[in-house]
């Protein structure tokens, strides 16, 4: 049998498994299938696991080994930099040592995103007008994280949707872990003539976060990110940059590049 020279020899693509945070609530796993199925539905060819930190099965742990040997890249379904992207995922990948794997960046900050809360606010109700309004404002409800870097990229996300919406203030706030909370939030921007305020909800999929954080907007209040379409693509991006080295250091390279077609 004649054989093709193995530089003209097609690497399977190395597979994306999608880390998920895990919630109690049922709704949070199908969103976060659903948005599986977005990303499948972009790139066919490509293997597209889901493995989840805690709360949910699968785990991660069992996700990985049941890829078998191979390449994989681990996109965290989080929005920005904490201890799950610095050390739980590298630490997961680095114990699968039948895998080569990368772990991308975080989904934030990213105009993607950006977009997507967009989209999610006007979906809720939100006009292009009400950021003429002297008395609107806008909170960025997000999970919170006592690492720093995690206040640092909602910032990011908060400036860059206070571009998108035309120069409207949106003030980052949070469900736990980090201040302000969202009613000191509310208060603040009371303070300062701003009584009209939307929550634009920084979050992946729906769970007891997302609910408390949506149960104290005073007004509109934007559903999660959920199978938005510039999630499917930003997830791609992020795989895609992962494997062109081109993510940020803070995600760990557990094993050698992965020298992959993707």
């Amino acid at each position: 049998m004649t054989r093709r020279p193995m530089h003209l020899i097609r690497r399977s693509a190395p597979t994306l498994v999608a880390v998920a945070h895990g919630s109690r609530d049922p709704q949070a796993l199908h969103t976060v299938l659903d948005l599986l199925d977005r990303v499948r539905e972009l790139r066919p060819a490509l293997d597209v696991r889901l493995g989840h930190i805690e709360l949910n099965e699968p785990l991660l742990p069992d996700t990985l080994d049941g890829i078998g040997q191979g390449d994989a890249v681990l996109v965290p379904l989080l929005l920005g930099r904490g201890h799950h992207v610095r050390h739980d995922l590298p630490l997961a990948a680095a114990a699968a040592e039948h895998l080569r794997t990368r772990v991308a960046a975080p989904l934030g900050p990213h105009p993607l995103l950006v977009e997507a809360l967009y989209e999610r606010l006007v979906e809720a109700g939100w006009q292009d007008q009400d950021g003429s309004s002297r008395a609107t404002a806008v909170v960025l409800a997000a999970a919170g994280s006592r690492d720093p870097d995690s206040d640092v990229d909602a910032r990011r996300t908060a400036a860059l949707l206070s571009d998108r919406l035309g120069g409207v203030p949106v003030v980052p706030a949070y469900a736990s872990a980090a201040t302000p909370d969202i009613p000191a939030a509310l208060r603040a921007l009371a303070a300062r003539g701003r009584h009209r305020v939307a929550l634009a909800s920084y979050f992946t999929a729906p769970g007891r976060f997302a609910t408390v954080s949506a149960a104290a907007a005073p007004g509109i209040a934007a559903a999660p990110l959920g199978a938005h379409p510039a999630m499917a693509r930003l997830l791609l991006h992020r795989y895609d940059q992962a494997l062109t080295g081109g993510a940020p250091g803070f995600g760990a390279l557990a094993h050698p590049p992965l020298l992959a077609s993707a």
